[in-house]
């Protein structure tokens, strides 16, 4: 069994009058990816940042990385990586300078052979004299790793970290996590990429600052229970609005030349299409596997059926 790398129970964080997390409890086993999924607003960058030590609870307790989160946070900093959504590193440095300024600034031993193993580890050894604001997004974002694992931290936070970035960027950056887990790394991510949050160990969905689902992704999509089909045919445009209409139906979206029709309850979704069906024999329906996104959307839905 892997020891835990976080263990939490009922965190809560304000902003004055706002209550951006509440009673969260969780726990992370080391080498774990664990990701976080939310609407914006939903407090996922402080439930992460107050897991990190980065912000301290206003109630609540756990460790992290052993540390207590509440009184030993300056502890759980110093064995923490932390790359932000937007490039804060300087740009009138390079990659070489950039890497040495950040090893001086964590007291790096051996702080020239730390900087040329990051290089070489992360492919930036051909480029370390190229001034990091010339960089394109994706070798920007090779960099923000590498310094965040120039102190060799037990933990990576990262606040959206592929925003921005090329499909084959976004494919390598990935495989690197899955590289720096496998060799006990905890990664702790938020994303709002539905691909990448597939790639996670276990997730974790929050809204209004709840925690509504954790788990690995099957486990969460299979929990929800939601129905879909998949409708094909001609003039699909002509049909979508008889599709919303139906009881049972949540939401009709068009994928190419296919609509994709969900809904919170299986059954009830089935005996509509079966009705359309029976009424559009020129069109096929046909039940298909629901998706992680499609839990996304259900789950914001039923956020604001509860706000309403």
């Amino acid at each position: 069994m892997r020891a835990l790398a976080i263990d939490v129970h009922k965190l809560n964080k304000h902003f004055g009058a706002k209550h951006v997390v509440r009673d969260l409890s969780l726990h992370v086993l080391g080498g774990e990816i664990f990701g976080f999924l939310g609407p914006n607003g939903s407090g996922k960058t402080t439930s992460i940042r107050m897991l990190c030590g980065l912000l301290t609870p206003d109630s609540g307790s756990g460790t992290c990385l052993g540390h207590d989160v509440v009184r030993e946070t300056a502890a759980i900093k110093r064995e923490v990586g932390y790359m932000t959504q937007r490039f804060s590193l300087w740009e009138d440095l390079t990659i070489g300078e950039n890497l040495d300024f950040i090893g001086r600034m964590y007291g790096v031993r051996s702080r020239t052979a730390a900087v040329a193993r990051a290089l070489d580890r992360f492919g930036l050894a051909e480029r370390s004299d190229q001034l990091a604001g010339t960089l394109s997004g994706g070798w920007k974002q090779r960099l923000a790793l590498a310094a965040c694992m120039l102190h060799e931290p037990r933990l990576l936070l990262l606040d959206e970290p592929t925003a921005g970035v090329d499909p084959k960027a976004r494919r390598d950056f990935w495989q690197e996590i899955h590289a720096l887990a496998a060799t006990g790394v905890t990664v702790l991510v938020s994303t709002h990429y539905m691909d990448e949050a597939e790639r996670c160990h276990r997730l974790a969905y929050l809204a209004s600052g709840r925690l509504l689902a954790m788990g690995t992704a099957q486990e969460i999509v299979a929990r929800r229970g939601l129905g879909a089909w998949a409708v094909s045919g001609p003039e699909l445009s002509a049909i979508t609005r008889t599709l919303e209409a139906l009881a049972g139906v949540d939401h009709v979206t068009a994928f190419g030349n296919v609509l994709h029709v969900t809904g919170r309850d299986a059954r009830s979704l089935g005996e509509a299409m079966g009705i359309a069906a029976a009424s559009h024999p020129a069109h096929r329906f046909e039940p298909v596997a629901p998706g992680l996104e499609d839990v996304f959307i259900s789950l914001m839905d039923e956020v604001r059926d509860e706000a309403r």
